[in-house]
């Protein structure tokens, strides 16, 4: 009955109006200008009406959104009416509101659990906005900086200058290393920024960590396998001059004193031409050495731009014919032909050059060599490039030392590639890794 009643309305209303509008038609064939003109202000006063009555639902609807945007729950909608239909969506609305509300209190204990960990967390977190405004930072950071409470990444600037420009004009996915100094003590600290967008806004979140006891257990480690190999190097290099000089000199001195001119025969005179070649040649070597070293530690700051993998592959491809052996077969994969790179072009060409090369040196006089060049988007949605060959492998107890700067299992090799390689994937705020299995294949990845 009372659906009736509804619909009883509605044809009522759309009836009057259909009649008002045939009154309108006759009003104005014959000239009735004055009833014309009330014909319309009635035509506009039932249609404003009818949809008025229609778009009830609509209104009741719109404050429904409304009060779950301003997450007011306690709007209720009355089930016990007439009409049948809006008595369904009246129930329909209410168990909408509840489960909305239900969520809601999920999402807040969820969300007080999530600042919990953030606050017992071990490392320091932060996230500030493109102002400058800090929107949270946790209680391990402030006890690192000695600094409460943090609104402005300014406020940093009270701590060590060099730090805020560090925060002012940090990049995302940027790493970098920064030495606190305090009245208490020095503190080395750990920066990665990671984006995020939060309610609209692109937010960068900044994770620090005091890592001075691992620099510390690090460095120490690092000094003693370094010395380790540079001694073994110069002890290569003026072993054989310091012997051959011994030799000459016996040649033109004894426990008398220096011999005379006329002692020297021919023969002496080759032999010590001979030794002064062999000395000559080990001091290029050494000075070889040196340069090397020094190329290590000049470094450029990568000169970073956008470039396709498609054509770092093509240039690099192109490099590597001339060298490529014969019996090696280099395969270039590539899974998305528009995937790019924030690269410095030159330096990731020498970077990709010399693991081809090594690749290439490892599958020497092996059958069926492969050489596998490939570039995806992982998991966690980080740009790799992985080198890979089916080569006899790197044995375990040197896979520690592999990026040591002048460790090298070449006869001629100086030792500083696979260290200069990775120095330039960290300057670029990425990473090397290896990955090997002996007599099945070695893996090098750079992530971006």
């Amino acid at each position: 009955m009372a659906s009736r009643n509804f619909y009883f309305q509605l044809i009522v209303r759309v009836g009057f109006i259909t009649l008002t509008s045939i009154l309108l038609a006759l009003a104005f064939v014959q000239n009735r200008f004055f009833l014309f003109g009330f014909l319309v202000i009635l035509l506009v006063i039932q249609t404003y009406s009818l949809i008025k009555f229609i778009n009830s639902t609509n209104r009741k609807i719109a404050y429904f959104f409304d009060a779950i945007r301003n997450e007011d729950f306690t709007l209720r909608f009355p089930e016990k009416v007439t009409i049948k239909s809006f008595k369904e969506l009246n129930q329909s609305l209410n168990r909408v509101n509840g489960l909305i509300q239900e969520v809601h209190l999920q999402l807040q204990v969820r969300e007080q659990y999530y600042q919990e960990i953030l606050k017992q967390a071990s490392i320091g977190i932060l996230t500030f906005n493109e102002k400058g405004h800090i929107l949270f930072a946790n209680p391990t950071l402030e006890k690192l900086l000695n600094y409460t409470p943090l609104n402005h990444i300014k406020q940093l600037a009270q701590i060590d200058e060099k730090l805020y420009n560090i925060f002012k004009n940090f990049q995302p996915f940027e790493r970098k290393l920064f030495q606190l100094i305090n009245e208490r003590e020095q503190i080395q600290l750990a920066l990665k920024s990671t984006p995020i967008t939060f309610d609209g806004q692109t937010l960068l979140l900044v994770v620090v960590q005091d890592i001075h006891k691992e620099l510390d257990e690090k460095e120490t480690d690092s000094w003693i396998k370094l010395i380790r190999v540079l001694t073994h190097e110069i002890m290569n290099t003026i072993t054989p001059i310091t012997s051959i000089s011994e030799s000459i000199l016996k040649y033109y001195k004894t426990r008398d004193g220096l011999v005379s001119t006329e002692q020297l025969d021919e023969n002496k005179l080759n032999s010590t031409a001979k030794g002064l070649e062999v000395i000559k040649n080990q001091g290029n070597d050494l000075m070889e050495f040196v340069q090397s070293y020094r190329s290590l530690l000049s470094v450029p700051k990568p000169d970073k731009k956008l470039v396709s993998v498609k054509q770092l592959f093509e240039k690099v491809q192109v490099l590597m014919e001339l060298d490529a052996d014969s019996g090696t077969k280099i395969f270039w994969e590539l899974a998305d032909e528009s995937l790019e790179l924030f690269i410095d072009e030159k330096q990731i060409t020498q970077v990709l050059i010399n693991l081809v090369k090594n690749a290439i040196h490892s599958l020497e006089g092996q059958q069926n060599g492969e050489v596998r060049v490939s570039a995806f988007i992982d998991a966690k949605e980080k740009k790799n490039i992985e080198v890979r060959d089916n080569g006899p492998g790197i044995p375990s107890d040197i896979l520690e030392d592999i990026f040591i700067p002048f460790f090298t299992t070449k006869e001629k090799g100086t030792g500083i590639g696979l260290s200069l390689s990775k120095q330039i994937m960290q300057m670029h705020g990425g990473s090397l890794k290896l990955y090997s299995v002996l007599n099945k294949e070695t893996v090098f990845t750079l992530t971006f």
